[in-house]
């Protein structure tokens, strides 16, 4: 199972992030791909997600925290699903010398995540 981190704006007006996965072999429809690199040794402070989105981490280790304190670090192969479009937001830096390569994959508000929280 693809390691897998959902963050979220809770009824609260805070993110919130859920750690699992997402099902195996699923299927989820996208609107476009579209591919970044970020320079080592970048971070960004507060902020939110303006789109849906699954981002698949290629390169690069990150933290993330919310401003509730909740933090969790994203590495190679990692896919975080970012809807956390309204509230106080994350903000994130990178941990080691590598670029942040990854993939950002669109989807659209109301489609199946097909996400498996892990068992608290």
């Amino acid at each position: 199972m693809i390691r897998t981190y959902y963050l979220y704006t809770g009824p609260d007006g805070n993110s919130h992030v859920k750690k699992g996965v997402i099902a195996n072999e699923a299927k989820v429809k996208t609107d476009h791909v579209y591919f970044r690199e970020t320079p080592s040794h970048v971070d960004l402070d507060w902020h939110n997600d303006p789109i849906p989105q699954y981002v698949v981490t290629l390169a690069g280790v990150l933290e993330f925290t919310t401003k509730t304190g909740e933090t969790f670090t994203i590495t190679p192969g990692d896919i975080l699903i970012a809807t956390d479009h309204t509230g106080t937001g994350h903000k994130w830096r990178l941990l080691n010398d590598e670029p942040w390569r990854r993939v950002y994959l669109i989807f659209k508000e109301g489609e199946d995540l097909n996400f498996i929280e892990d068992a608290k």
